[in-house]
Parts: C-alpha cells; structure tokens; sequence
C-alpha cells in the first residue's frame, strides 16, 4: 500500500474519459457503471482510502479487520454486490471536532466499505468533472493547490484589483441542495444507477451517540434534501460541481460579468478581487446569485476592505499593506494570519504538555518536528520571519520547561538547555533558517 501511484489501466481509463469530456463539452457519459467496480479501480480506491486512515464507521470494521480477511477476496465482494446492484450504504457515524472559535464541526465517518465504493466513483467520474471546472476554483484538484489561490490573490491584487468582497458562506457543505446539485451530476452522467447510487450516499442517515452511549438515527438529509456529508471521499468533487454554477453563473450575468472582478475560490472559501469602487456592486451581485443557488452568505462575517489600507485573511493568511524594511515604501503583501499561528501553538502546547515527560526527549522532538515542518511547508509565502522567530522562541521556550519538568531540575531553562543543546544536540527543526517562497514572481 506504500505506492500509491495510479495503476496503468485506471491511468488509461481516466484519460480516456477527460479527453473525451475535454472534446465534447455536451457529451454525456451513460456506460459508466461497470467501470465502478473493476478490479483495479477498486484496488486502487481502497489504497487510497488505507492511505486517508480514518475511523471505523457504524459497523465497527476497520482496515485492520479487512486485512486479517483478505483484501482481495473483500473487495471482490463488494464488487460483486455492486455488480448485482445489491449494495445499499450504511448510516453515515456523526462525530463532532472542535473548532478555533469553540463551536463543534460535525464531521460524517462512513463505513470502510462505502467509503471504497465513493472513492471508486471519485476515481471515474472525477476526469470528466475536471474538464468543466474553471481556473477560478482550486481545491481537490490535481496540480492545483492552496499556494496557487494564494499566488493569484497577490497577482491580482499587485495588478490593481485592490478591493475585496471577503465572503464566508453559512455551512456551504450542510446546505448543498440536493435537486440543483444532481442537476449538475446529470448534466454530464446519465448512467441511471451511477445516479442513483449518489442520490443514496446523500440521503445516507446519520447515526450518533449521546453521553450515555444511546445511538440517535436522523434523516435530516434526506428529509430536508440538503447537504453532502463533510469527510467522505465523494464529498470534495460534489462541493466543486456545486461551486462552478455559482462561478458560471457570475461569468454569464450581465451585472456581474461587467465589473470585470476576479474570483478566486478554494472549497468554501472565497474572494472576489474588484478594481476600486466595484466592492460593494460585487457584494451584491455575489448575494443575489448566491439566493438563487439556494446558499446563504453569513453576513457576521462577509465584508468589503480595501487591501491598502486594510487586512483580510483567506486560507491562513493575512493579505493587506506591508511596508519594506529597506526603503519604507508600502507594498500588497500577506503573512502567516494570528488564527494559524494560534492553532500551531495550540498543538506545540498539547506536545509539550508536562503529563507527558515520561516520553523519551527524542520522541518528543521528533513530534514536534513534524509539526512545525507541516506548518512552516504550507506558511512559506509572504513575510514569514516574524513568524518564524515568535513560533521558535516559543517552541524552545515550551520544551526547556518540559525537559526541567522530566529530569525534576530546578536550574535556570536557558542556562540548562542551551539553544546548541536543543538545535544540534536534540535536533529540534530551526525555522528561522528557512526562507519564504513567492510562487508568483513569474506568474
């Protein structure tokens, strides 16, 4: 399971079907069934799935039980059950994770098997969903990432387009409307039971525990015909086909299309870059198009600002007006924003915590190592050597006074474990020697 390079044959098979989605933009795909349940697609779902980890869902099984079965002989099950069009989703297990402004997201855990089955159609119908999205959207897309929203926000703001519509959409994912959102599955599938399988995995029950241990069963999704479940693998490619009407429909509406506004979007996150002057034209036209796709615009928190003289923060960062160090002279610039680096700390504190001493110092290192390095690869944008130096004066800080703690020492922190002790000695990672990147210098 280490390699999880796509197999040839699927290779083949997804590029069949984006070129011929590519080529014919009002072609249908209507033989794509059969494709769900081959067996390399469906080895190659499960790889992916293994690779994602994830919690067990209502039936209790775990990759670890599937293997002590046998992998294959599992999945060829299941593809037979697809095959046979037997195969009925089980209810999706609702857990509720923490959110930086203390309210709970909930997040859907589907059984393993329906989780191979969604990822075997991400596998097929995903190429041909591709070809129609536009260059506005970023997420979940291969050869597209966070850094390249990031990179065309600072290009269009450095290119004039200094007034921004910071908008924030009201549980974008729980409140997908189902009918619109088959609409646009159809528009391009018309594989009856490829249908009818998506329409199940959206009015998939969920299932909960209270306090007690007492499991709760609700249909809201079903009954209300709103929402994807956040967390399983088909969710991402549906929260896409949904945010391309709304970009379709900026791009075609003559009221928004004559601003001349840049959109830049990433999952639910979302700015429209305006020349001065247009913000306020664009937030309404942004509002009223965003009522007809049936979505709600959380007005606590959408906002108009200009660039230069105000920050915004969009995937972690903090755009606004910089000012160089060498000449004084202010620039559009964008740093680590103070929520990222709360979060950070947050975990820097929880690996440091002094319940834990009885680990061995290495260990420790070594988590928060991984820790930082995943943070600082994602925040290498901008002006980051602020960020840098609080995050490691906090670090060396935090794990002096874990290591005083294990070895029961009451000496000065600095004076015991002195920065060559921490950095060469223990190996702990040194952001300040790490330089930013700036992706869109040739942009």
């Amino acid at each position: 399971m280490g390699n999880l390079s796509t197999p040839i044959k699927v290779q083949k098979l997804q590029k069949a079907l984006h070129a011929k989605a590519k080529a014919e933009p009002g072609y249908r795909f209507y033989a794509l069934y059969d494709k769900l349940y081959r067996q390399d697609v469906m080895m190659h779902a499960y790889a992916r799935c293994r690779a994602n980890k994830g919690a067990a869902g209502v039936d209790g099984q775990t990759f670890e039980v599937v293997e002590q079965y046998g992998v294959l002989k599992w999945l060829g099950e299941l593809a037979h059950t697809l095959k046979e069009e037997r195969y009925e989703p089980q209810p999706i297990r609702r857990v509720h994770i923490p959110k930086a402004d203390g309210k709970l997201r909930p997040l859907g855990i589907s059984t393993l098997r329906d989780r191979v089955c969604m990822m075997a159609a991400v596998l097929v119908l995903e190429p041909i969903f591709e070809a129609d999205l536009p260059e506005q959207q970023h997420a979940y897309r291969a050869n597209c990432s966070a850094h390249d929203a990031l990179a065309k926000v600072k290009v269009g703001l450095d290119s004039g387009y200094c007034e921004v519509v910071d908008a924030d959409l009201s549980a974008y994912f729980d409140t997908i409307p189902h009918r619109e959102l088959m609409l646009c599955v159809a528009r391009r599938v018309v594989d009856r039971r490829v249908l009818q399988l998506i329409q199940r995995w959206l009015d998939c029950p969920v299932q909960e525990s209270d306090q007690r241990g007492r499991q709760t069963r609700t249909t809201s999704s079903r009954d209300t015909g709103r929402g994807i479940p956040q967390g399983a693998p088909i969710s991402p490619l549906l929260s896409n086909l949904y945010m391309r009407r709304f970009i379709l429909g900026w791009q075609r509406w003559q009221a928004s299309r004559q601003l001349g506004a840049q959109i830049v979007n990433y999952a639910d996150d979302l700015v429209i870059l305006c020349k001065p002057g247009q913000a306020q034209h664009a937030l309404a036209a942004m509002r009223t198009l965003m009522d007809k796709l049936k979505l709600t615009v959380n007005e606590e928190k959408t906002r108009t600002c200009h660039a230069g003289r105000e920050h915004f923060d969009f995937l972690g960062y903090t755009f606004g007006p910089y000012y160089s160090h060498r000449t004084g002279g202010a620039y559009f610039g964008l740093r680590p924003s103070r929520k990222s680096m709360r979060k950070l700390v947050e975990k820097l504190r929880d690996l440091t915590d002094p319940r834990l001493v009885w680990l061995d110092a290495t260990t420790t290192v070594a988590a928060i190592n991984r820790t930082l390095r995943g943070w600082a690869n994602y925040f290498c944008l901008g002006t980051t050597s602020g960020a840098y130096r609080a995050i490691e004066a906090y670090t060396t800080s935090r794990l002096r006074r874990w290591l005083l703690k294990k070895h029961k020492s009451r000496r000065n922190g600095l004076l015991a474990y002195s920065y060559e002790y921490l950095f060469e000695t223990l190996g702990l990672e040194r952001l300040s020697g790490r330089r930013s990147k700036t992706p869109w210098a040739n942009a």
